[in-house]
């Protein structure tokens, strides 16, 4: 009998392996294809409507504003964790505990907590599947809703939670209470000689996969969805098409570039964006500076890392020199190696920062911090 199951284990496992070599690559790229298309004109009138909302209807169905003080309060803001089944699909699981460590360090600090959208995997999982594999996670988000410090943000991915009449009732059954849900947040920071809006949306708005496309609802729960499981590959797009992630960030800047004091951040695109660069194009700005005062370390460094940031992303905009620092992407709560990614707002300062397995132990890292004042005066 165990000879027999081990002979059909290692059928399925050989199976699979031919199975991904040979259809990763097309269904990959049919999904991006008829899945996903970010229209100019309706994600520019979507986000206008939206932060209209968050600042004119604060708390109505779309959105909300909280008045904030970074000298005095603290915001962490992650997005995509896309918990799952803890099947071959699950793209959380490797990472939880880093983000319950992030969690746990975050409450204990009283930060506010911006949950950004696709929170739950729900094309790929029903409900109650991601309730009943994820309460470690709900256990600690619980945390900060009982603090009064939490706010959830639906993303494409999640849109359960903004859609469906039995929404509140599983929310209850999570949380042990209602939790409003909202399509974005403004923060408004108050400082001594101004204030602006860092304005938080998942940023999918006016994406054809996100905005009810038929096509793309089935594809996803009925072929690719089961076939990701199979298969064992992470894939949600847009984040693993570069075109994509180029487009949207475009987008996302053109929009945010013609508002007045305000800054944007989405997630979405599972690439971490800080001061409207990526990270390619912060260190071809650190390699000029490394270059001008002649250190060879630092040269070295730089120029080692730059071909890896290349394969994940190779896109830079001519005119990064010039681009003001009012776009911020999240990143994602589902890096391969377990990594996650977020923005942080406290002592005055924005970060993006990253908790990651050091020694197989949860860490919190700085990648990138600006004063918050500095990027208020660089605003249109």
């Amino acid at each position: 009998m165990r000879r027999k199951k081990g002979f059909f284990h290692g059928l399925i496992t050989v199976t699979r392996s031919i199975f991904k070599r040979l259809l990763t690559k097309p269904v990959t790229a049919m999904a991006n294809r008829f899945s996903s298309a970010p229209n100019r004109e309706k994600v520019m009138e979507a986000l206008t409507k939206l932060y209209g909302q968050t600042v004119d209807e604060p708390g109505q169905k779309n959105g909300n504003m909280i008045q904030f003080d970074p000298a005095l309060q603290s915001v962490i803001i992650f997005s995509d964790q896309h918990k799952g089944g803890r099947d071959g699909a699950d793209d959380f699981a490797v990472c939880e505990r880093n983000y319950l460590a992030a969690l746990e360090y975050y409450n204990t600090k009283n930060f506010y907590y911006v949950n950004l959208g696709d929170c739950e995997e729900l094309w790929e999982n029903t409900v109650v599947t991601v309730m009943k594999n994820n309460k470690a996670s709900f256990t600690k988000e619980k945390q900060f809703i009982d603090r009064h410090a939490y706010c959830k943000v639906i993303g494409n991915h999640d849109l359960y939670w903004g859609n469906d009449p039995f929404a509140q009732m599983n929310i209850k059954k999570i949380y042990g209470t209602e939790v409003k849900i909202f399509e974005g947040i403004s923060l408004r920071v108050q400082l001594p000689e101004k204030h602006f809006d860092i304005f938080c949306t998942h940023g999918h708005q006016g994406d054809a996969q996100s905005d009810g496309n038929w096509f793309s609802k089935w594809f996803v729960s009925w072929i690719w969805g089961p076939l990701q499981a199979f298969l064992e590959i992470n894939t949600n797009s847009p984040s693993n098409n570069n075109s994509l992630k180029t487009l949207h960030n475009l987008m996302m800047y053109e929009w945010v570039s013609k508002q007045t004091d305000v800054m944007l951040v989405t997630g979405h695109t599972h690439q971490p964006v800080f001061n409207s660069l990526t990270h390619l194009e912060r260190l071809y700005l650190r390699l000029e500076d490394a270059m001008e005062k002649r250190d060879e370390a630092a040269i070295e460094k730089i120029t080692a890392e730059i071909p890896r940031r290349r394969r994940e992303y190779d896109f830079v905009n001519n005119s990064f020199r010039k681009i003001l620092p009012n776009y911020f992407n999240t990143g994602c709560c589902c890096f391969e190696d377990g990594t996650i990614t977020g923005i942080e707002i406290a002592e005055n300062s924005i970060r993006l920062i990253k908790w990651s397995y050091v020694k197989g132990k949860p860490t919190r890292t700085i990648a990138e911090e600006a004063l918050l004042s500095d990027l208020g005066k660089g605003l249109r």
